[in-house]
């Protein structure tokens, strides 16, 4: 007897969107998959449906990871307490981890692609053969895509090629193998790869109104990272060999570079847009047909607002300041003469450093000299802020009005804020309002105030509360203006010589000495500026103690290692024009990187990998990285051993942020080494001297081994016990 049921999450969403039955669309119910697959704008509409399913890769991931601290740590009951803790079951999973358990949005797209493929056979629609081409390739990378993200998180997991009857047999289902989904994913990109790469078959390129199209490009990208995690440690099993990924990297590599027309950015920006091309690269919009993004292959999630979500007390309208990068990230960031500035810890805690001699790591000053990657991807404490600035106006401005204090002058209140003197004897004055705040370490005061004048002014300014001779200064004449003017005078020298600035001082302005002058004024204020010389510059990222962006241990807004993420911000970002960028799921430097891994792992770091048109080692690609970020090359003849620990280390900081190293320490069998703990940095400032203090968080939970997959959504793995007696649950999540 065939067993068959409304499942929840993977099955209910199959049976839901069955073939048999209508099309979930606005509708009255009874339009048929005939009568959609016979129509050519519901066929394009029903193809577009299958999009949107694959988990967008966001910056938040990078807190699950060794890359980040989270700052919502300190949130009671946020997911990070729970993940950093471990206190997660498979029924808890998706509220704490970085996208939820994307199980069955992921089948969801999985059917859909299977109901067009499905549909499109017998479809009556009028469409040539090489439209209905374009839309066949476009599901089958559509549905390797979403089967590659399924196995990233679950590993091996049923394969489902087309839609499934009402009546479909469950219990006869089984979870296929890791190699065995690679296998599949395969041989859908190479149909879809098998159409024409022309603008009506499976193009490289993309064209109007296609921004998130399936593409050749895509097609590659996705066997070539299958492949690689493929032959990784955890999931090897014999099937894919190193050798074997290398020349699917290959082909994937070379074609998209000869065939397909991408490279990497190296567009220099200028000094007041970003640092270096790859920092310009990642506030560069990929929805640009190509045009001057040649590198991304798939973005496949939207622009982020870092300045919000990952900012900085200081950023008007912030939210939190999200994933704070780990002094161990720091750490991982080469010298600019391409030499590792730490080699290892001389503690289990990792806060004695062994320092490399032969790299110029300076431990006093430990931010200058670094990989020009770091100052793209991280805000530490000196970090320019604004780029291109020489000098800054802080955030110190007290503004004044006049009292009724007066002496032989007219004073009227023209409009809001805009007043009209006229001088009636020899000795005019008006007293300004008090400070309500003391005056903030200044080391340049301005006071200043726009104005009219029918005649030339020579004026006195006085320093009270004290209203002595001896407190004032006599600045230089004030020139007749007809039209507004600006007036500013530097009056630093006499807030030190007199002590002035405290709560309750006020200001006497001597308006000449002429009877009627008639003069409006107006914007009085006075401005504290900081020049760009040391720890008081507000140009410069303030991570110390009592800095404008302290560390923090209690509060979400600041940072809680020591680093903020500013890689995919553009300074220029505010609350009413975010120019921030967006992780890639896809992008040419993966490519080079997958190939070195397989190619170094098969044949060695330095021996060419040859085919048509193509020839490169493992060192050649790294180094083609390298390259664009302005570093020095990987050194020829490099044992295996060592290529591998700098060739991760260079993956790390090249994909830091974009989702890859929370997969590759799994892959690589090696969280237990990376995520158990992690550390930041805390800097106080004795006088004009930094004084730097690592620090360690407190122990992860992630050694068990349940953590190098998701759990399955435990109300699937139920029915599946139900119909079968099968347990698909992944190990150690068996709740």
């Amino acid at each position: 007897m065939k067993k068959y049921k409304i499942f929840t999450v993977l099955f209910a969403t199959i049976l839901l969107l069955s073939c048999n039955d209508k099309l979930d669309l606005q509708s009255d119910g009874r339009i048929t998959m005939d009568q959609v697959f016979s129509d050519y704008n519901r066929t394009r509409g029903y193809l577009n449906s299958c999009y949107g399913y694959c988990p967008a890769p966001y910056m938040d991931r990078a807190s699950f990871t060794d890359e980040a601290q989270d700052a919502d740590d300190v949130t009671p009951g946020s997911r990070y307490i729970n993940w950093y803790g471990g206190s997660i079951t498979s029924l808890t999973y998706p509220s704490y981890s970085a996208d939820g358990s994307p199980w069955g949005s992921l089948y969801t797209g999985i059917h859909k692609c299977n109901v067009f493929l499905e549909s499109i056979k017998t479809a009556t629609v009028y469409a040539t053969d090489a439209e209905k081409g374009q839309w066949i390739a476009q599901a089958l990378t559509l549905r390797a895509l979403y089967y590659l993200q399924l196995i990233k998180r679950y590993g091996g997991v049923p394969i489902f090629d087309k839609p499934l009857e009402i009546d479909h047999n469950f219990s006869t289902d089984k979870r296929a193998t890791f190699s065995e989904v690679v296998k599949f994913i395969l041989a859908d990109c190479d149909k879809a790869l098998s159409y024409p790469a022309t603008q009506t078959g499976f193009s490289w390129n993309i064209y109007d109104n296609q921004f998130g199209i399936m593409t050749r490009g895509v097609a590659y990208a996705i066997k070539s990272q299958a492949v690689t995690y493929a032959a990784s440690p955890l999931w090897f099993d014999g099937t894919y060999t190193w050798a074997k990924a290398t020349e699917i990297n290959k082909e994937a590599l070379a074609q998209c570079v000869t065939n397909g027309g991408y490279k990497l950015f190296d567009m220099v920006p200028a000094a007041d847009i970003a640092q270096n091309p790859y920092a310009l690269y990642f506030i560069t919009s990929s929805n640009d047909q190509r045009a001057v993004d040649k590198e991304t292959i798939y973005q496949g999630g939207a622009n982020m607002q870092v300045w919000r979500y990952a900012g900085m007390p200081t950023n008007p309208g912030m939210d939190r300041t999200g994933p704070c990068p780990t002094q161990d990230l720091v750490d991982s960031y080469e010298m600019a003469n391409g030499e590792a500035p730490i080699t290892g810890y001389s503690d289990a805690n990792r806060l004695v450093p062994i320092l490399n001699s032969a790299s110029g790591y300076d431990p006093a000053n430990p931010y200058k000299g670094r990989d020009p990657r770091f100052y793209a991807s991280i805000y530490y404490n000196g970090a320019l802020r604004n780029l291109g600035q020489t000098s800054v106006t802080r955030d110190d401005i007290y503004n004044f009005d006049l009292t009724s204090s007066i002496n032989q002058l007219q004073v009227t209140n023209v409009s809001t804020g805009v007043y009209q003197l006229k001088t009636t004897g020899g000795d005019p004055s008006v007293m300004l309002t008090a400070l309500t705040k003391s005056l903030s370490n200044p080391p340049t005061v301005v006071f200043s105030f726009q104005y009219k004048s029918s005649a030339d002014i020579s004026p006195q300014i006085f320093f009270g509360p004290a209203l002595a001779e001896a407190r004032s200064i006599h600045p230089a004449t004030i020139p007749a203006a007809t039209g507004w003017s600006t007036y500013s005078i530097d009056i630093a020298s006499a807030v030190a010589s007199y002590g002035w600035g405290n709560v309750g001082d006020n200001l006497r302005f001597d308006v000449g000495v002429n009877p009627d002058v008639t003069m409006q004024i107006k914007n009085i204020q006075i401005q504290v500026k900081s020049l760009p010389q040391g720890p008081v510059d507000a140009s410069l990222v303030q991570t110390y103690v009592g800095g404008a962006q302290e560390i923090s241990d209690i509060s979400r807004k600041n940072t809680r290692t020591g680093y903020y993420l500013r890689k995919f911000n553009n300074y220029k970002s505010t609350l009413s024009n975010s120019a921030d960028g967006a992780v890639r799921l896809f992008r040419l430097a993966e490519l080079y990187l997958n190939f070195a891994e397989s190619a170094y792992q098969s044949v060695g770091p330095d021996v060419a990998v040859a085919s048509t048109g193509f020839s490169m080692s493992a060192r050649d690609a790294v180094n083609a990285i390298r390259t664009r970020a302005g570093m020095p090359p990987f050194p020829a003849g490099m044992t295996k051993d060592a290529f591998e620990k700098k060739y991760r280390n260079e993956r790390r900081i090249e994909l830091a942020f974009e989702e890859h190293r929370f997969f590759d320490v799994r892959r690589w069998k090696i969280l237990d080494q990376t995520d158990k703990f992690v550390t930041g940095m805390r800097i106080t400032l004795s006088g004009t001297t930094f004084n730097y203090n690592r620090f360690k968080f407190p122990d992860r939970n992630c050694s068990s081994t349940k953590w190098l997959m998701y759990p399955i959504d435990q109300a699937d793995v139920d029915k599946v016990i139900g119909f079968s007696g099968a347990n698909w649950q992944n190990p150690g999540w068996l709740d």
